[in-house]
C-alpha cells in the first residue's frame, strides 16, 4: 500500500477523533516540557554547587605533608632487628614544609601539554590581633594573576580590586566572615602575628566571599611575596603548587605519576571531593528518573486513547480490510498516528521547555552568601533536548504498537457479521 494513502488514512482518523488526539498530544507536550525544564534546572543547580567548590579547587595539589618517620631508631638496633617492634605516639618528623626546587618542578609541569597552568601558593597560619583578642586565620599567599586566570579568584572579590594585592605593598583581601568578625573596613590596617612570632601590619584592600561560610571566616589572601616577607622566608619559599588540567578526569593518574617523580605528596580533585561528586550524581539521577517517569505516564495515556479509538473504529477498520488494506497497512496507520502525536507533541514540548528555562533563568536569586549569583541557574545542554526528543518518539511508538497490532488482527467478517 502506498505510504501517502496510509498517511491520509491516519490523518482522517486523527481528525475524526480530534479531541482525543489533542489530549494525547497535550500529555506529550507537558511531559517533554517538564522533562527538559526539570533537567535543566536541577543540573544548573548542580553546576552552581560544583563551581562553588571546584572552581576554587586545583585539579592537582602538590605539597609536603607532616608525617612520622617511617624508620624508628629501635629498628636500627642489631639487638631488636628480628623483633616485631610496636612504637606508640610517634611524633611527626622534622621535615621542611616548603617544596624544594619548586622552580624546576613548575617548569616541568608547564611543559606538559595536559596542563593548563600552574599557580604557586603559601598557606600561613596567623593570628589577627584585634585589641586584646587574637582571631585565628589563614593567609594564602598567591600569584595574583595566575590565581585569577586559573581559579576565577577575581569573581569572588566582592569589594575592592584584586589587582591591588600585587600593586599595593603589604596588602590583604580579607574573607568576608573574618572582616565582619574584626569589624575591618577597606582601607583599615590590621595587625597580624604569624605562628613563628613575626608581626606585620597589612592594609585591607578588599573582601573575598566564596559562598562557603567556613572558609570565608578564616581564609584571607595576600600576594605571595607579602607572605614570604611576613614569614621571613626567601623568594623561593612555596608550600603548595596548584595545577589546572585540560581534563580533570586525568587528575588521579597524573597526581600519582608526578608524586613519584618529584618525591612529594599530591592530592587530586576527584579523591578530595569524592563525596561531593557522588551527591551531584545522585541529584542528576533523580532528575532523570522523574523526567522519564513523566514520559512513560504520557505513553500510557496515548496507549489508552489509541485503544479507545480502535474500539470505536471497529467498523472503519473492518471496511478498510474488506476493501484491500492488509493487517500490516492497518498496523502502520495506527503507528503513524502514535508517531505523529509523539513528534508534534515532542517539538512543542521542547519549545515550551526552552521557554520555561528562559523564564526560570530570569527569576532573581540573590543571597549574601553567594555574591556571584544573581538569578536561578539553568543548564541548556543540547543533550537534554536530544534525549527528550528521542524518548518521546520511542515512548509513543510503543504506546501505539500494541493497539496497532490488535487492530491489524481484526477479522472484518466477524465485525460485519456482528453488525
Amino acid at each position: 500500500m502506498k505510504i501517502s494513502l496510509i498517511i491520509k488514512m491516519a490523518k482522517a482518523l486523527m481528525l475524526a477523533r480530534l479531541k482525543q488526539t489533542v489530549v494525547a498530544a497535550i500529555g506529550v507536550v507537558f511531559s517533554i516540557t517538564m522533562f527538559v525544564t526539570l533537567l535543566g534546572f536541577m543540573n544548573g543547580l548542580n553546576q552552581l554547587l560544583d563551581n562553588l567548590v571546584l572552581n576554587r579547587t586545583p585539579h592537582i595539589r602538590f605539597y609536603n605533608e607532616l608525617k612520622p618517620s617511617p624508620t624508628q631508631p629501635v629498628e636500627l638496633s642489631d639487638k631488636y632487628r628480628s623483633f616485631h617492634n610496636v612504637v606508640r605516639s610517634i611524633k611527626p618528623a622534622a621535615s621542611r614544609m616548603s617544596i624544594y626546587n619548586n622552580e624546576a618542578i613548575i617548569k616541568t609541569l608547564l611543559d606538559d601539554p595536559r596542563i593548563v597552568g600552574v599557580a604557586p601558593k603559601i598557606a600561613a597560619q596567623v593570628f589577627f590581633n584585634v585589641g586584646a583578642i587574637d582571631v585565628n586565620g589563614v593567609i594564602n599567599g598567591i600569584d595574583v594573576e595566575e590565581e585569577s586566570r586559573l581559579f576565577a579568584f577575581d569573581d569572588y572579590v566582592t569589594e575592592g580590586d584584586f589587582v591591588d594585592l600585587k600593586n599595593t605593598a603589604n596588602a590583604i583581601i580579607l574573607g568576608k566572615g573574618a572582616a565582619d568578625r574584626m569589624l575591618a573596613s577597606i582601607g583599615d590596617v590590621v595587625q597580624v602575628t604569624t605562628a613563628q612570632g613575626n608581626s606585620i601590619q597589612l592594609k585591607v584592600v578588599g573582601y573575598y566571599q566564596s559562598g562557603l561560610g567556613e572558609l570565608d571566616n578564616v581564609q584571607s589572601y595576600a600576594s605571595i611575596s607579602t607572605v614570604q616577607k611576613m614569614l621571613g622566608e626567601p623568594p623561593s619559599f612555596v608550600t603548595d603548587i596548584q595545577v589546572k588540567l585540560n581534563d580533570f578526569d586525568l587528575a588521579p593518574g597524573m597526581a600519582k605519576e608526578y608524586s613519584a617523580i618529584f618525591g612529594i605528596d599530591a592530592d587530586d580533585i576527584q579523591t578530595v571531593n569524592a563525596q561531593f561528586e557522588a551527591g551531584s550524581g545522585i541529584r542528576s539521577m533523580i532528575s532523570y528518573a522523574v523526567g522519564i517517569t513523566l514520559l512513560i505516564v504520557s505513553g500510557f495515556g496515548i496507549y489508552n486513547i489509541l485503544n479507545m479509538m480502535i474500539y470505536e473504529k471497529m467498523d472503519t477498520i473492518a471496511i478498510l480490510k474488506a476493501i484491500g488494506f492488509s493487517g500490516r497497512d492497518v498496523n502502520l496507520i495506527f503507528i503513524t498516528i502514535a508517531i505523529t502525536i509523539g513528534f508534534f507533541g515532542g517539538v512543542l514540548g521542547l519549545f515550551f521547555g526552552f521557554i520555561a528555562g528562559l523564564g526560570i533563568e530570569q527569576i532573581p536569586f540573590e543571597l549574601d552568601a553567594l555574591p556571584t549569583i544573581k538569578t536561578l541557574p539553568v543548564d541548556f545542554n543540547p543533550k537534554y533536548y536530544v534525549i527528550a526528543g528521542v524518548f518521546s518518539l520511542v515512548t509513543t511508538y510503543f504506546a501505539g504498537y500494541f493497539p496497532a497490532r490488535k487492530a491489524s488482527s481484526i477479522d472484518p467478517v466477524d465485525i460485519i457479521r456482528g453488525k
